[in-house]
């Protein structure tokens, strides 16, 4: 199966005055579609790849025989093009509060305040590149973390809820080195909660 970007459900500018259009433009039809390009090509040399969901691939990828550049590939490639098809997903110009997901948050950790705290320190602490992310865990139960790079929860066996991108790319054009600024703002367009 060949990935290809996925369409947006809203323009490129509805998400402003929180996230400009011009960084939607080149994070989603530049760094989004570079992603799925590598991908593609990686998975072109595994014909046992190919029919399988990427996100039970990289559940699997440590078992997975294979080239070890090729495993790096997929895991940064194939990550990024999970994890932003969901980020597109869970943003949008106007809110759908889960309810379901606010009481589950709530009960998990406290408050949807106490919730925002974590989720907010986890994003502003990760050292360099990376994501923030709900997640549920083998057990069922919300947890918060980042992790590094592109790497995805399902590396973990983790289901992702909602991830926030905290590479520079997906703020520097309007908040420039102010991370907390730009984590700030995405609370408004974070559909769910």
């Amino acid at each position: 199966m060949k990935y290809e970007l996925p369409k947006l459900n809203y323009d490129y500018n509805a998400l402003e005055p929180y996230i400009d259009a011009q960084t939607m433009e080149i994070h989603h039809s530049k760094h989004h579609q570079g992603y799925v390009n590598k991908l593609n090509i990686v998975l072109e040399k595994y014909e046992e790849l190919q029919d399988m969901e990427l996100s039970k691939i990289m559940r699997d990828l440590n078992n997975i025989s294979m080239a070890e550049a090729d495993k790096v590939a997929l895991r940064n490639n194939g990550g990024g093009h999970l994890n932003h098809s969901l980020f597109w997903e869970i943003m949008g110009p106007k809110k759908e509060i889960n309810e379901e997901l606010s009481q589950a948050i709530t009960d998990q950790f406290g408050s949807l305040e106490n919730f925002k705290d974590e989720f907010t320190q986890a994003a502003t602490k990760r050292f360099g590149s990376g994501w923030a992310w709900l997640v549920r865990d083998e057990n069922n139960t919300l947890q918060v973390y980042s992790t590094a790079n592109q790497d995805s929860p399902y590396l973990n066996n983790h289901e992702p809820i909602f991830g926030l991108d905290v590479w520079e790319h997906a703020y520097y054009l309007k908040y420039q080195n102010k991370r907390p600024d730009y984590i700030e703002a995405w609370w408004n367009v974070l559909k769910l909660i």
